[in-house]
């Protein structure tokens, strides 16, 4: 078997041997061509081990490369990039599975997309490890980043550094190292896996689980400072919620805890006003419609107009109401901050949570224990959760931005026991033979575990 750098290497050298030039390039463009060539067996390479239906992309438009250095690789350029790519196309090594485009009447396009053919799936498959132990985290990428939106369309902002993101980000290159000393995994089975990933594929707004995302961004919105900041693109942000409960940290069971009616507790709280003990939510149209109620909630503190048309992905016909008659309702619950709704006040509230969930993660990271965030709640080991060492942090975070107590809620514990194979009738088989087979249904999970311990 052959390491991923042994490969990189074999195949720069491969299109340097095949290729045509008639000038050698200089010392300082080899080293940026290896580079490329490494970064797209990089990308390939975790999509091999993500889907076999997983594409990569690549940015052709030169323009790409020398705008927004604050968000560029400065080792990538377009010169190298598109030698590298054509290199590897020349090697039968990736297929286009589509041209990328752009049409400057709509100002809209699509990145040229491509796959590993079987040749090179063939090479990955004789490598050792696993991207996710093999590829070590590049805690030096960008990490704080600032957007606006315009026509519609998001896009990236530069800015000058301050003091604030300066400790941002050091801030964040503490969390993610933290990280990055960890194996953060999901104990299913190999099967389900498999069926998961085919499900966030189809999922427009999640990606399939890629395990090297461990670096947290964070992002801010609307060109500031004060709006958005939460934390993104961490692979456990895109499972979905009945999945969590088998995330596992170095190869242990997890808790979650989630702060109960967060964004309701935060706005009440901010400007003084009585919550009560009723719950935010199911207040408006009883326990069964709690989870509508939260999402037009939502997103009625997130909009600056007042909605008339329903926001995507709120679904209204087991709630029985239109959405003008959940709008009220809503707003008759709330008598006491009816007037703070469709004023954009989301994105505030964001950027207070945001600094919340810093301090959490901030706090655990000190202790070289990851706390993993997803939307309002975190995961750690399970001894965090079983010791209330969490749910104390989280509670003092939020004491100590807004003065007041909050409710945190405990997630189910899930016990990972060998799975005992069932007979045919029905009894449980205790044959040494069976229960391995059994076990051996969780092999990539067991596998990756054990890479991770032998490259420690």
């Amino acid at each position: 078997m052959n390491s991923f750098d042994e490969l990189c290497k074999k195949l720069s050298q491969n299109i340097d041997e095949d290729d045509s030039r008639s000038r050698a390039r200089t010392e300082q463009e080899q080293i940026r061509f290896d580079y490329a060539v490494k970064y797209l067996l990089t990308e390939l390479w975790k999509k091999h081990h993500t889907h076999e239906e997983c594409e990569t992309s690549i940015q052709k438009n030169k323009n790409y490369y020398s705008a927004l250095a604050k968000y560029r690789d400065p080792n990538l350029t377009y010169r190298m990039a598109i030698q590298a790519f054509d290199g590897l196309q020349k090697l039968d090594m990736i297929y286009v599975t589509k041209n990328g485009f752009y049409d400057r009447t709509t100002m809209e396009g699509d990145l040229t997309r491509f796959k590993a053919t079987d040749k090179l799936r063939e090479l990955f498959n004789d490598l050792e490890g696993h991207p996710a132990i093999v590829l070590k985290p590049n805690l030096d990428v960008q990490t704080i980043i600032l957007r606006n939106r315009i026509d519609g369309r998001k896009t990236l902002v530069s800015y000058k550094e301050d003091k604030d993101t300066e400790l941002w980000r050091a801030n964040l290159k503490k969390i993610n190292g933290c990280f990055a000393r960890h194996i953060l995994d999901l104990r299913i089975q190999d099967k389900e896996f498999i069926k998961l990933q085919e499900r966030l594929l189809g999922d427009t707004k999640k990606e399939p689980i890629d395990y090297t995302r461990k670096v947290l961004v964070r992002i801010f919105t609307n060109n500031s400072f004060e709006q958005g900041g939460r934390f993104y693109r961490g692979w456990w942000q895109n499972v979905p919620s009945e999945y969590r409960q088998f995330i596992t940290i170095d190869s242990k069971k997890t808790q979650e805890h989630d702060y109960s009616q967060l964004n309701p507790n935060m706005i009440y709280s901010l400007y003084n006003k009585e919550l009560g003990s009723e719950d935010a939510y199911s207040r408006v149209a009883g326990e069964d419609h709690r989870d509508v109620v939260k999402q037009a909630f939502n997103a009625m503190f997130q909009a600056s107009t007042t909605l008339e048309g329903k926001p995507e992905g709120i679904v209204l016909e087991d709630i029985e109401m239109s959405w003008k008659e959940l709008k009220q309702a809503i707003l008759e619950a709330h008598k006491p901050i009816k007037d703070l709704f469709f004023t954009g006040l989301g994105n505030k509230l964001q950027f207070a949570d945001s600094c919340i969930a810093e301090s959490v993660m901030l706090q655990f990271a000190k202790m070289d224990a990851p706390a993993l965030p997803v939307h309002d709640s975190f995961i750690m080991h399970h001894g965090f959760g079983s010791y209330g060492e969490l749910e104390e942090a989280m509670r003092r975070a939020y004491y100590e931005r807004f003065n007041t107590d909050i409710n945190v809620k405990k997630e189910l514990i899930v016990e990972h026991k060998p799975e005992l194979p069932i007979k045919d009738d029905g009894s449980v088989s205790l044959e040494v033979d069976d229960i391995l087979e059994a076990e051996s249904e969780y092999s990539g999970w067991r596998d990756r575990d054990r890479m991770w311990l032998n490259s420690k």
